[in-house]
């Protein structure tokens, strides 16, 4: 078997990767991306609609164009992109196992920053009934098949979800002529921004809150559904397709199978503030630990964790030390990152903006951080499901002080 070195290995050509590779390779190290499609880009090159790249590059863009544009970026740069590569294991150290075209390879690098995004949750895993006819996609396939392929894999389909990625579909619908028959949600209010919800009425498509997919009819195709509302009617919806919209999990096979950490809430790996994980040769990035999130979003983390990276390979970043494990037992947080603080850590605040948590369910009240002596910190929050909460590190002369950490969430009576 052929083994080859860099110095950072980077899984996964999304936007925080390709960020992640330009401001590596400025730095004059040797930097490799690694991607198992045929086209960098991730999820934006098949996303035909705007907005894109505002954070960015200061204009609005096109997915496909976005793509394109990071990805001129990180190759101007110096950075390598491999295409149809595959890494199909990690191991200690840095050592990655490639599936490429030519065969299978081995890459052993100083560092390897995992990137490999997130994914949407498709029929099975929602677990509903009925037969198994043409026509069920989720929204990641749909745009594949619109904006690359340029098929179109129904005309009048059924979208479960409000998500932003829901509404993308929407848009991919529109642009390809396609009219949905309805987009269903099965919790009172849209997921995404309040105002999206104008935009299925804006083009004549019924929006129903309350409403469960019970089961898929048809054939050879999809011919109907049947949606049940809060008060378990059900409803019969023809329709020729159902989008599976959203619901995203992190694509974390490889860490799954992996010597890595893994934490259970978030479907990723465990890493500390700096996003470094268990094995200190390899840092996670993006939608891995915090399905779902922005391009923009994960293109600014990117950067920030190269920030990281280059201080961790000039041993500025501490290696050993007293670790937090960050705890809670409220049921109201469906998962946080970063999972463990590091200490001592002079720079705390810089290094990350902070714990990110994700809720179930809408929630109010406060989130306050614990230690072993009583509550340190807090502020009150007003949590939408699915959507981004910040919260601040405590100062570090607290921290410091603590034997345990734990965030507490409190709701309000009326909540």
């Amino acid at each position: 078997m052929k083994t080859q070195h860099c110095q950072v290995a980077i899984v996964g050509a999304g936007p925080s990767g390709l960020a992640l590779a330009s401001e590596l390779a400025k730095s004059d190290l040797d930097v490799v991306v690694l991607e198992r499609e045929d086209t960098a880009g991730g999820i934006p090159r098949h996303c035909g609609h705007s907005p894109y790249g505002m954070r960015e590059f200061h204009r609005l863009m096109s997915g496909p164009a976005y793509a394109g544009r990071l990805t001129r970026e990180a190759e101007q740069q110096g950075a390598r992109i491999w295409l149809n590569t595959t890494v199909t294991e990690i191991g200690p150290g840095g050592k990655l196992l490639l599936s490429t075209v030519d065969g299978v390879l081995e890459l052993q690098a100083a560092r390897v920053v995992i990137c490999t995004g997130n994914r949407e949750t498709p029929r099975a895993a929602r677990l509903v009934s009925g037969t198994r006819p043409l026509g069920i996609v989720t929204t990641g396939a749909l745009q594949s098949m619109v904006y690359l392929k340029h098929r179109l894999p129904f005309m009048n389909p059924l979208i479960v979800g409000t998500e932003l990625v829901s509404f993308s579909a929407l848009l991919t619908c529109r642009h390809a002529g396609i009219k949905p028959v309805a987009m269903i949600d099965s919790n009172p209010r849209v997921t995404a921004i309040k105002a999206s919800a104008w935009l299925p009425r804006l083009l004549g498509i019924p929006l129903l809150l309350n409403a469960v997919l019970d089961e898929i009819r048809g054939g050879s195709r999809v011919e109907s559904v049947a949606v049940s509302n809060a008060a378990g009617k059900l409803q019969n919806i023809e329709c020729d397709g159902v989008i599976f919209s959203g619901n995203f999990v992190a694509e974390a096979s490889l860490v799954r199978a992996s010597h890595l950490e893994f934490d259970a809430r978030s479907g990723g790996p465990v890493v500390d503030q700096y996003g470094r994980c268990s094995d200190p040769a390899y840092f996670a990035c993006g939608n891995l630990l915090h399905p779902v999130d922005t391009a923009g979003w994960c293109w600014a983390e990117g950067l920030r964790t190269a920030r990281l990276l280059l201080a961790d390979l000039n041993a500025e970043l501490p290696r050993t030390g007293r670790v937090l494990e960050i705890e809670t037992a409220s049921p109201g947080i469906r998962y946080f990152t970063p999972q463990r603080i590091l200490l001592p850590d002079a720079h705390l605040s810089e290094n990350h903006p902070g714990v990110q948590l994700r809720f179930a369910e809408n929630r109010s009240g406060r989130i306050s951080w614990w230690g072993d002596k009583g509550i340190i910190s807090g502020r009150r929050i007003r949590a939408q499901r699915e959507r981004r909460v910040l919260l601040p590190f405590p100062p570090r002369d607290q921290l410091s002080a603590c034997a345990s950490l734990a965030l507490e969430f409190l709701p309000d009576v009326e909540d």
